[in-house]
């Protein structure tokens, strides 16, 4: 077993007037696990943006920008996030929610909420479509 011991005593962390938190159930809840690197990353950008109630409106270019992500990715990651219940969307407000008691996996998802999933991507891909016919 490792022993803990501050490796730099000058620079101990503090908790700032301006401070967001993680659940350290996201890891030991295996809930981590059950997501790739955009969902993770988005997750913990909607973490660090909310107020203390999880809350945040940032629009999709500042987004995407931030974290180095096509609009494709952030679409589809709002989405799994959504559909394993750790987000809550409705443009342009984002909440990260308090974890579910265990994580959701994507076959226990509902079908008529993986269905909405679907007709968002087909709009979107409609109206890329319209975009580049116009464009």
């Amino acid at each position: 077993m490792v022993t803990k011991r501050l490796l730099d005593a000058e620079r101990i962390r503090r908790i700032p007037s301006s401070f967001s938190w993680v659940d350290h159930r996201l890891m030991s809840g295996r809930f981590i696990h059950t997501l790739n690197v955009h969902e993770t990353a988005l997750y913990f950008f909607l973490v660090l943006v909310g107020d203390h109630r999880g809350l945040s409106y940032y629009a999709d270019q500042t987004i995407c920008k931030t974290l180095s992500m096509e609009y494709e990715r952030l679409y589809r990651s709002r989405i799994t996030l959504m559909e394993k219940s750790l987000i809550a969307y409705e443009p342009p407000l984002y909440q990260v929610l308090e974890l579910p008691a265990f994580p959701v996996q994507q076959d226990h998802v509902p079908a008529s909420r993986r269905g909405m999933a679907v007709i968002g991507d087909i709009f979107n891909r409609m109206a890329a479509g319209r975009r580049r016919e116009h464009g």
